[in-house]
């Protein structure tokens, strides 16, 4: 990251009036080449192609030489920044860690030693070093994992419920700091991010922004601690998603238990709320992807999901519509996909008890759907969308393969056990 960062700190080696020196010299030496191979006799193009492959040109043998390779010299570029106080640069709030006090010690060194060499002051009287624990950016960071601010979290939850919009979006602007702590923070939440100034007038209906906003209030004094990202473990991610908005569960396994390592999560568009269940799941596993890059590229995802068709999604070959975008999206991703069935007791016997199972959500999340008051498109019933079939349902079931409102082709029915045609469509 340092390195990345302090591109424009560096030079080449020798500094740059040499190295534009060196480049004056090289491209009069690739003129004198050029006026040379000019003069002598005819030559057809695959004789002068030939040559040009022998002969390397000044200019791009000096450009690819380790002399011009910034990174390679590691000398410090002393016209690129205006020195202030002497020095070249400030750097604020860096935190690392190691397994053992020797590792500390050793990361430490390596990062002074980078801090001599970029002349990047730090001020030892506000550094800490080789502690148990240490509060970062409003963390407490320490080897168990990252926990949140247990006083800023105390403040929140004795806050009153807002009397205006601009007094919830203050109480939604702390919260979304910590919302990586708070499982399925965007599900909670959606009621409150579609309150209007009217909704807080006579007449308007809190009832279910109140429950919401009680219960986000629990959550963040249950916040678990999360643990640190470990590329030595398989990642395993849990997906939810409803009819407003998505939820997942990054999580890695420590002592034979699932322990989660980020929640991430967000409100659905009202364009994407007509999606299908399993198309949802596929929005919040790019939503954490994107998230998480950095941590999961090249990484073999544990992907646990409610239904079937996300694995087929994400292997067939014969798709269409927005299946065929999820398809190409997800192509560069290692999945092994799990579906998760109802009182599936091993599935939830290796969450810990910080973590929801997402099949017991569904119930509990009724009391706390958002209004549609002032939607521009209506929302369906899914039961609307979907065909679906009692438990207890003795029968056939008749799938169409093409469309049954033609009147050229007829329409293919395959029934179980019996397969046939209905003509002229009907």
């Amino acid at each position: 990251m340092i390195d990345n960062a302090l591109w424009g700190f560096f030079r080449p080696k020798g500094g740059w009036l040499k190295y534009s020196e060196m480049m004056r010299q090289a491209e009069a030496q690739a003129k004198e080449r050029s006026a040379t191979s000019n003069e002598g006799s005819f030559q057809t193009k695959f004789e002068a192609d030939g040559e040009a492959s022998v002969e390397t040109d000044p200019v791009l043998q000096l450009v690819n030489s380790p002399v011009a390779d910034m990174f390679t010299t590691g000398e410090l570029d002393e016209s690129s920044v205006v020195p202030v106080f002497g020095r070249r640069s400030f750097v604020d709030d860096i935190c690392f860690g190691g397994e053992d006090f020797d590792s500390c010690l050793a990361t430490m060194g390596r990062l002074l030693t980078r801090f001599a060499q970029c002349r990047i002051s730090i001020s030892f009287t506000k550094s800490i070093f080789c502690q148990p624990k240490v509060d970062f950016l409003s963390h407490e960071i320490s080897p168990e994992g990252i926990k949140a601010d247990s006083k800023k979290l105390a403040a929140i939850t004795e806050l009153s419920f807002p009397t205006s919009k601009r007094g919830m979006q203050s109480f939604l602007g702390a919260l979304n700091y910590y919302s990586r702590f708070i499982q399925d923070f965007a599900v909670y939440g959606a009621a409150l991010y579609k309150l209007k100034e009217e909704d807080f007038g006579p007449g308007g209906d809190l009832s279910v922004a109140q429950r919401a906003f009680e219960t986000l209030q629990t959550k963040v004094a249950e916040a678990p601690i999360l643990k640190h990202f470990d590329r030595t473990k398989e990642v395993h991610v849990m997906l939810f998603a409803n009819e407003w908005a998505l939820s997942t569960t990054l999580m890695q396994e420590h002592e034979g238990k699932l322990h989660p390592v980020r929640f991430v999560g967000r409100v659905l568009k009202e364009s994407e709320m007509n999606y299908h269940p399993a198309e949802k799941e596929v929005l919040v596993l790019l939503l954490l992807l994107k998230t998480c890059y950095m941590q999961l590229a090249g990484k073999t995802l544990h992907v646990y999901t409610r239904f079937s068709t996300f694995e087929w999604v994400h292997k067939s070959k014969s798709l269409f519509g927005r299946a065929v975008q999820f398809a190409v999206l997800l192509s560069p991703w290692h999945l092994k996909v799990q579906r998760v069935k109802e009182q599936d007791v091993v599935f939830a016997q290796l969450l810990q008890s910080s973590i929801t199972n997402f099949l017991d959500l569904e119930e509990s999340l009724a009391p706390l759907a958002p209004t549609n008051k002032g939607s521009p498109t209506i929302r369906m019933d899914p039961a609307m969308l979907y065909a679906r079939l009692p438990r207890d349902y003795r029968g056939f079931v008749v799938s169409f393969d093409g469309s049954a409102k033609t009147e050229k082709y007829a329409a293919t029915a395959a029934v179980p056990g019996c397969y046939g045609a209905f003509p002229s469509g009907k």
